[in-house]
């Protein structure tokens, strides 16, 4: 297996699955002879000629449009938005549209697209370029939402993306593009959307996380472990939907769950997990589930954006709070 950064191993799935089928496109702004705003897609152009990868107009509701209608005739469209914040534009293309394909025709035509879009904070960029919108995307019916946090993950879910039969809104954490680092897998690897990864074994209590998060909560458990408690760490992977089962195995486990995400708290995705915890596990819990997430405005310009995030003396005091419990 090749050592990639998780930049890398995208590309290399783009660049698997092009070679593959003949029926996947690559497209968006700048993502051609540039080969994207963070070079994912470098080189492919050149691989695969301006037919398949190809750069558009700054219009997001035309790039997930165009990919409709590429979908609905066969084609695997992958389309690239440049930052999370300008998937907005495009929202009513998503859920309008491309989610309500296969109930809208009563099954007679499906709509296999996949959005990429860079993700969440943590490299100091302005508005718009650093959002954590999964919840939204979450609660639509038709879509699937997906967030890696290691190079190999990446690519397995990317390639499981690209063949799913539905829509897959897939968000690539940017602070882990050149800073996560790992084995991938070669050839035709996939990872299932939907199922949850335990990132580490653990007695005492439960995290639950995604993204960026994942790798804050490793090094948050390296030193509460130096303290006597042992964390379960468990990595969703996949927002919608997500693995219900996984999640509430490690509450009735260890009885405390805290979960950790960078959007607002109010509606966050963490909600949801906390309502299934309290429905199906309630007697397991020796503690009430706290949470660690940002707050409830926008994200901050740079000068604030370390203050927003939630970070290991975060998560080390809100462990301290569960295990007091």
């Amino acid at each position: 297996m090749a050592i990639m950064t998780l930049l890398e191993a995208i590309r290399s799935a783009l660049d698997y699955e092009l070679g593959r089928d003949p029926n996947v496109l690559v497209f968006g702004e700048d993502v051609g002879f540039n080969g994207g705003v963070f070079r994912v897609t470098e080189g492919l152009q050149k691989k695969y000629g301006e037919k398949r990868v190809f750069d558009t107009p700054l219009a997001e509701s035309a790039i997930v449009g165009i990919s409709i209608g590429m979908s609905i005739n066969g084609l695997k469209p992958i389309g690239e938005i440049q930052f999370d914040g300008f998937t907005y534009p495009a929202f009513d293309q998503l859920i309008s549209h491309a989610s309500r394909m296969r109930t809208r025709s009563r099954g007679k035509f499906n709509c296999p697209l996949v959005v990429r879009a860079p993700y969440a904070g943590g490299v100091h960029a302005p508005e718009h370029h650093s959002e954590s919108p999964e919840v939204f995307y979450a609660h639509v019916p038709g879509l699937k939402v997906v967030v890696p946090s290691t190079p190999a993950d990446a690519k397995g879910l990317l390639l499981s993306a690209i063949r799913d039969p539905d829509p897959v809104i897939f968000f690539e954490p940017k602070k882990l593009y050149r800073t996560a680092k790992g084995e991938v897998p070669d050839g035709d690897y996939t990872v299932p959307i939907g199922k949850a990864r335990l990132v580490k074994e653990g007695k005492d209590m439960s995290i639950i996380t995604w993204g960026v998060m994942v790798s804050v909560c490793e090094e948050a458990a390296r030193q509460l472990a130096q303290t006597g408690v042992d964390v379960e760490i468990i990595d969703l992977r996949t927002i919608a939907p997500y693995d219900v089962a996984t999640v509430l195995a490690t509450a009735q486990k260890t009885g405390r769950v805290m979960i950790v995400h960078e959007a607002p708290r109010t509606c966050g995705f963490s909600t949801e997990i906390a309502a299934q915890i309290s429905e199906k596990a309630l007697y397991y819990l020796k503690a009430p589930i706290l949470r660690v997430t940002g707050y409830d405005t926008l994200m901050p310009l740079y000068k604030m954006e370390n203050f927003y995030l939630p970070n290991i003396e975060k998560i080390l005091f809100t462990a301290k709070k569960l295990m007091e419990h």
